[in-house]
């Protein structure tokens, strides 16, 4: 069931009963019903962010920080909440956590990219050839964007207009200031073969926040499936329960 939050600005799937106590946000080039499992039977929403589903893009190019601007538009007259983000929403949650502690309960990750464990590759010489000769004209637009398609990500080539540079800020974007702030509660769930956010980047960014717990789960990979969506709704259920019975 599709709802509309922040006077209309924000859609997602409504589960359960409002005030909603958890807050889902899905991964690049997914949307809101990426939940459905995770959030059975609690009271919760699933965001569709702007550019994926049903929501419109933006106007520019955001980055995390305005994604997680209009999130906390959206969830703050039913905070504090959990969150619960993949990838991409991850990122999201973790700019949103550590700016507005007050709106978040605790967090729920999974296959997010928070830290580079090695320099970016600089691109090569023929491609940065190919962008001086771009702008002096002598190589066509066209031609350079068949160019960037062939070098870029299957998300790279799939975005269009204003998504590819979301795309393209947020990658460039770091969080080692956004671990460091979060104080609430964070549960890590990391697919073994996750090839977009590996288990070590993982880990790395988990002993960056203090208290995390950080689990891997054998034989998955990125996409929140089967025995890693299973592992990530467990890790959501216990952090709910501790939530309500503190020591």
């Amino acid at each position: 069931m599709i709802t509309s939050l922040a006077g209309g600005r924000v859609l997602a799937e409504k589960h359960g009963s409002t005030p909603p106590r958890v807050v889902a946000l899905h991964g690049w080039g997914r949307d809101g019903t990426d939940f459905e499992t995770v959030l059975s039977g609690l009271d919760a929403v699933s965001i569709h962010l702007p550019g994926f589903g049903p929501a419109p893009a933006p106007e520019s190019a955001w980055g995390t920080e305005q994604y997680a601007e209009l999130v906390a538009e959206a969830i703050a007259a039913y905070a504090p909440v959990v969150l619960v983000g993949h990838s991409f929403g991850g990122r999201v949650a973790v700019r949103l956590a550590a700016a507005r502690p007050d709106l978040v309960s605790g967090l729920v990750l999974t296959g997010v990219p928070l830290v580079r464990l090695t320099a970016p590759t600089p691109p090569p010489a023929s491609y940065r050839l190919a962008r001086w000769a771009n702008r002096r004209g002598i190589i066509s637009d066209r031609r350079m964007e068949a160019i960037r398609r062939r070098r870029g990500s299957s998300d790279y080539r799939a975005a269009q207009g204003v998504m590819r540079d979301i795309l393209v800020r947020v990658v460039g974007e770091t969080y080692d200031d956004a671990l460091g702030a979060l104080r609430c509660p964070v549960r890590m769930v990391w697919g073994q073969n996750d090839t977009d956010a590996p288990t070590d980047a993982g880990r790395v960014a988990s002993e960056r926040i203090g208290g995390a717990r950080f689990r891997v789960v054998d034989g998955t990979a990125h996409l929140m499936t089967g025995d890693l969506e299973l592992a990530v709704r467990e890790e959501l259920l216990t952090l709910l329960d501790e939530l309500d019975h503190p020591e």
